[in-house]
């Protein structure tokens, strides 16, 4: 590789490692062509990204972005899986394909700054998914108002029933 592809190489994943938050470093050794190519499939769908990475050039990289934690990683066959905004969706993709393809290691990875350990995605993958805690979020929330809008639907109807009632005895008081 010349050194200008080089250079390209370290300020495109320099530029990735800046952009992106959230990441996932992993052991791809054992695994062919076609395998990586499922898992890339895969974590498309959840909006992310799997990159191989040259550990030299990646620890440049990770040196000009300022992500240190990354570094140390970088050891043997390695693979990033830049993260979107679907977290638990990558880690999900990840830890479903390690399932049926034992080797694929995941080492750890960053949440935001934070270095974050093998269990830590296990964990992250064991959550539901984005739409789903939003959902869950949104019901919680809608629920004390929803409760309310019972309590008072059944008081004002009770309160008409009991017009109601009224009025049949006055008319029935009325026509004796």
């Amino acid at each position: 590789m010349l050194r200008n592809e080089k250079e390209a190489v370290i300020a495109e994943m320099a530029q990735l490692l800046t952009d992106t938050e959230n990441l996932f470093v992993s052991d791809y050794r054992g695994l062919t062509v076609a395998d990586l190519k499922e898992l890339r499939g895969k974590l498309r769908e959840s909006g992310a990204s799997f990159k191989v990475v040259k550990n030299t050039l990646g620890g440049i990289a990770a040196g000009r972005a300022g992500r240190e934690a990354v570094k140390d990683m970088l050891s043997g066959p390695t693979a990033v899986t830049f993260c979107g905004d679907d977290l638990v969706g990558a880690a999900k993709a990840l830890a479903d394909f390690a399932k049926t393809h034992p080797q694929l290691e995941v080492r750890g990875g960053l949440l935001e700054s934070s270095f974050i350990d093998p269990a830590g995605v296990k964990a992250l993958a064991g959550l539901p998914p984005r739409d789903v805690l939003i959902a869950r979020l949104v019901g919680a929330m809608a629920a004390p108002m929803t409760g309310l809008v019972t309590v008072l639907q059944g008081t004002v109807s009770g309160f008409v029933r009991a017009l109601n009632q009224v009025a049949q005895q006055r008319a029935a008081a009325d026509e004796a």
